[in-house]
């Protein structure tokens, strides 16, 4: 299986119905989600990147950044069928590759429960030492 990985920068509206697509079976949003935030959150991604398989969006992710030093990668998505192929783990070194050429040296994540094998053969490190926090959305 051959996948191509693309740096997304425009959408088209086939792009965004298989982003839809992946996020709904992925899980990231339910069926009386609306999906509106994709486009918006991608466009305005520092890095967004997408997995192709013959042309079919099969994974993607992105990036929140400052373009300069601290960049956050959140949203890796990858279509059930397509996992355990390493396909996950290219989107990472491809959003990290992109970040690190424009001078991006800390880079982190949150990783769900069950993906701490996954991020640590990637090369990431728990730190232990930060604490996570989380503003909920009724305060302030």
């Amino acid at each position: 299986m051959q996948i191509e990985y693309r740096i997304l920068k425009h959408f088209t509206p086939e792009d965004l119905a298989a982003m839809e697509r992946l996020y709904r079976e992925t899980g990231w949003i339910g069926p009386e989600d609306s999906a509106e935030f994709i486009a918006v959150g991608m466009a305005n991604s520092a890095v967004a990147v997408g997995a192709y398989a013959d042309g079919k969006l099969i994974g993607m992710g992105r990036a929140l950044s400052d373009n300069v030093s601290d960049a956050y990668i959140q949203d890796i998505a990858v279509s059930p069928e397509f996992r355990r192929h390493g396909i996950g783990g290219g989107i990472v070194k491809t959003i990290v590759a992109a970040l690190r050429s424009r001078g991006v040296d800390w880079i982190a994540l949150v990783g769900e429960p069950g993906t701490e094998s996954f991020y640590r053969n990637l090369g990431f490190e728990p730190k232990r030492e930060f604490t996570f926090w989380k503003l909920p959305p009724e305060i302030l």
